[in-house]
């Protein structure tokens, strides 16, 4: 299976909401700390809610088949995003959740070089001269579904943005379980 064929199988509301999200973090601009959205049903939301919903100008016709992003905050501002998701359990009305962040990437040749210490490993991320920066916006449903949109800051435009259902699987594995059932309360 090439992978044209396997973004065949992507959730177009997961891609569309991850894109979204992506093209807002944008907006913002770079070096900016983590942050994690719980993705709700959009017709939920306007049914459970039409007062905040027609706030945010969701209507019925708009709500079909797509997701809303709610920023979260982190309990713990400073903790790695990754440290921090370890102990979050979604309510049962999230039916998603996604998360932006930035991090440095280095080539594959560079994998043996890196020291197992953690704090020297940052260092020789941030010293290596052909690092580069990305931000990573990754998103999960309780589907199943998965969707990652990449923007490296040496090409920061729309028309750089990758995106596909396993580009960062490690950041993936751990946003599906924040919305496994064994985790809920």
């Amino acid at each position: 299976m090439t992978d044209f064929d396997a973004d065949l199988d992507v959730d177009p509301a997961l891609a569309a909401v991850v894109l979204e999200i992506e093209h807002h973090a944008a907006g913002e601009g770079w070096d900016r700390p983590a942050r994690l959205y719980a993705l709700v049903d959009t017709a939920q939301l306007v049914e459970r809610e039409p007062a905040l919903a027609a706030a945010m100008g969701l209507d019925s016709a708009s709500a079909e088949g797509s997701f809303t992003p709610v920023e979260q905050e982190l309990l713990v501002p400073d903790q790695p995003l990754e440290v921090a998701l370890e102990s979050i359990a979604w309510p049962p009305e999230v039916t998603g959740c996604a998360a932006v962040v930035e991090r440095l990437v280095l080539p594959p040749d560079a994998d043996p070089l890196i020291p197992d210490d953690p704090a020297s490993a940052e260092e020789f991320a941030r010293e290596h001269p052909d690092r580069q920066e990305v931000r990573i916006v990754a998103g999960a449903t309780r589907a199943g579904a998965t969707y990652c949109a990449l923007r490296l800051r040496a090409h920061d435009d729309d028309q750089s943005v990758v995106g596909g259902a396993d580009l960062v699987p490690g950041l993936l594995q751990l946003l599906v379980a924040t919305l496994e059932e064994e985790n809920q309360g």
